[in-house]
């Protein structure tokens, strides 16, 4: 199984959703790396479920750091970090076992694991182990901000509401950093509506979000199949319900003709930047010193309470589905922080690469 990324700096990720615990073990990072507690708390309690609009199962995230962190700092030595799940309730998924959720990795999951996979509330692929990215990703995301690097991301739209794109960058970041419901101007209440009334009907919604990086310099990344946006979407594509992605314009290229799509370059106190950056801060796989920005699409949760048709894996028949059990509605404001955090994995791992690993020291 690939549950590794990374080159210099590697992530493995361990666990399943109603396993004992879940964990992260991150490798390659430099030793003397001052290592917040409390940063890794707050950028969990974002991914954490919050009232109506989420899932009603609630994890504390007591994590624990039991490698590679000594007197707040990094040894140099794998970083392991243990999260328990404390709030399990299996017998839903007995209830239901061995029919396929439409949506879900249950059926080539089956096939490939022979029949051997925890199908308990999707085992190995559940949106709980990305917790183990996010209590990572936050020792990094200090790193990276310490030598000016920041990340965000925050909901560009949900249904037909729609959030502005990132405009001043370093305030956005500032006020996405206050907020728990990732939005830049006030369409909280209307997004959190829509996915009300989607659970009301016992369905589920996704929408876009967005996703920028300030502070890299240019030349960072490779040409060809090791690009900054392969890399990015290799990182950002494992992450359960996102569908789509695009750099800057992104899709919007192809209606553009090459006057509106190229971004012309001026010379400001001896620093290069571009007028517009429709290319979304990389050329030729490589970042050209303006912000990288990219958008991604998220689908609906696929558990939905709704009567459903599949097949029974233990017999090969066609059945109905009738799922019981805690969903989120929609996972797109949970899953914004996910995004940062393996973001900032990648970009962690591409400037070690580039200037070795004591770079974030």
């Amino acid at each position: 199984m690939k549950n590794s990324i990374g080159s210099s700096v590697i992530l493995t990720l361990f666990g399943e959703s109603h396993g004992e615990e879940i964990g992260v073990v991150l490798d390659g990072m430099a030793p003397g790396i001052e290592v917040n507690l409390e940063a890794i708390e707050e950028a969990l309690s974002k991914r954490r479920p919050q009232g109506p609009t989420d899932t009603a199962r609630r994890e504390a995230d007591h994590f624990r750091i039991v490698s590679g962190v000594f007197n707040g700092h990094t040894t140099g030595t794998p970083i392991c970090i243990l999260i328990p799940n404390e709030n399990t309730r299996s017998q839903d998924y007995e209830k239901s076992a061995g029919l396929a959720r439409p949506g879900h990795a249950d059926y080539a999951a089956h096939v490939k694991y022979a029949g051997f996979e925890d199908y308990r509330g999707g085992g190995h692929f559940s949106g709980r182990i990305t917790a183990g990215i996010v209590a990572a990703g936050a020792i990094v995301t200090q790193a990276l901000k310490a030598k000016g690097i920041r990340i965000g991301t925050h909901i560009l739209s949900c249904g037909d509401i729609s959030d502005r794109s990132f405009d001043n960058f370093e305030a956005d970041f500032n006020e996405l950093e206050k907020k728990d419901f990732p939005v830049l101007e006030p369409v909280e209440q209307q997004m959190k509506d829509y996915i009300l009334s989607a659970k009301h009907e016992l369905d589920s919604v996704g929408g876009r979000i967005q996703t920028a990086i300030t502070g890299l310099p240019a030349g960072v990344g490779e040409p060809w199949f090791d690009s900054l946006e392969g890399v990015l979407s290799r990182a950002v594509f494992a992450i359960g319900g996102i569908k789509g992605i695009e750099f800057g314009a992104g899709f919007a290229f192809a209606e553009m003709k090459g006057s509106q799509a190229n971004d012309s370059l001026y010379n400001e106190n001896g620093s290069i930047k571009t007028r517009t950056n429709n290319n979304g801060g990389i050329n030729g796989g490589i970042s050209n010193g303006m912000p990288i920005v990219f958008n991604c699409a998220v689908k609906p949760t696929p558990s939905i309470s709704r009567p459903q048709d599949t097949v029974d894996l233990s017999t090969g028949q066609d059945a109905r589905l009738n799922l019981v059990g805690r969903h989120d509605p929609a996972i797109i404001r949970r899953i914004c922080i996910v995004i940062s955090s393996i973001t900032a994995l990648v970009i962690c791992d591409e400037m070690a690469k580039k200037f070795g690993t004591d770079w974030l020291r």
